[in-house]
């Protein structure tokens, strides 16, 4: 009698069909799992294309409420906003950033009264608004900590009195997420969320977003001060506990795919909510490839999202947010 001989495991039988594949899938994505970006620009009834970003558009208040109406009704939980700000109001010492009337806060009170289920994120930095386009208040050529935490608490509470359910300081200042917490809580607003970009790097990846908040054509030198050095990983989990001591509720990865060995570390460290951001350039790199023919786009898109969850990442801050999220409702 012959004994057959065969494979002790055939790791092929569970990529035979779609449902076995499904049933041994290790990592799924959820619209849960999604925050969309969103740029805000004044006017009425007015959307900008941003040229180095296919498909995304600068969009005015009521614009943004209705992209905030399509959030809710996709499931995606959060939208992010990114203010678009006339050049005639930056200044040196920022001061639009803390005016309760700014693109931004105006922005928040509009979807909370419309769209009140959806959470509002928005970004703590002062670059939108700096004359300089840094994320902090520059002197003599430096970007000075302290009085840059100052204008930051500032317009922390400004957006937290205009109803932001999220704050994301992403400064990289230090000290900034203790003066955020313990203002919040002076404030009474006890239930304000801090999502700290704790982990962001000095990226050559930024260029399309610097583009679509006019701080690009603004800067002068670079963020190196500030930002993280792309050779480091330790550094990023001291910065991470930092953060989440100061009072930080979640923390960030950012640039996303180039990272993901940092979002694992910092997932499997700490275990607190942990984010990526899929940011413009990744963005604007998958859809350049796409629209010349290069790659499937949409199968692209899927697979750089799913990495993020691969990574220990609970969600993600991505433009592709209502085109996953309407795949991944399906028809209807």
């Amino acid at each position: 009698m012959t004994t057959a001989r065969f494979p002790a495991a055939r790791f092929r039988r569970l990529k035979a069909s779609a449902p076995l594949r499904a049933l041994a899938r290790e990592n799924t994505l959820s619209t849960g799992d999604l925050i969309w970006p969103v740029f805000v620009r004044d006017g009425e009834g007015q959307r900008e294309a941003i040229h180095s970003m296919p498909g995304v558009e600068r969009l005015s208040i009521d614009l943004v409420v209705e992209a905030a109406r399509e959030a809710a009704d996709l499931g995606i939980p959060a939208i992010c906003l990114f203010p678009y700000t006339d050049p005639a109001l930056k200044t040196q010492l920022c001061e639009e950033a803390f005016s309760p009337d700014n693109l931004s806060n105006t922005a928040i009170r509009a979807i909370k009264a419309a769209v009140p289920d959806i959470a509002v994120m928005t970004d703590v930095a002062l670059d939108p608004y700096n004359i300089n386009g840094h994320d902090g208040i520059v002197r003599d050529g430096v970007i000075v900590n302290d009085e840059t935490v100052a204008a930051l608490v500032k317009m922390a509470l400004a957006q937290a009195d205009a109803g932001a359910d999220i704050l994301g300081p992403s400064d990289m200042m230090d000290g900034r997420i203790a003066a955020m917490r313990a203002a919040l809580e002076g404030a009474g607003h006890t239930n304000v969320a801090i999502m700290s970009y704790a982990a962001k790097y000095a990226s050559a990846f930024y260029g399309p977003f610097r583009d679509a908040v006019g701080a690009s054509g603004a800067l002068t030198g670079d963020k190196k001060t500030y930002q993280m050095d792309p050779a480091n990983s330790d550094e990023a989990l001291r910065l991470v506990e930092r953060d989440l001591t100061e009072g930080a509720d979640m923390v960030m990865v950012k640039p996303g795919m180039p990272y993901l060995d940092v979002c694992r570390r910092v997932k499997d460290r700490f275990g607190a909510p942990t984010f990526a951001y899929q940011v413009s350039g990744e963005y604007a790199m998958i859809e350049a490839a796409a629209r010349q023919g290069w790659i499937d786009g949409e199968l692209a898109m899927a697979e750089s999202l799913i990495a993020f969850k691969r990574a220990g990442c609970d969600g993600i801050l991505t433009y592709y947010a209502p085109r996953i999220a309407r795949a991944l409702n399906g028809p209807r």
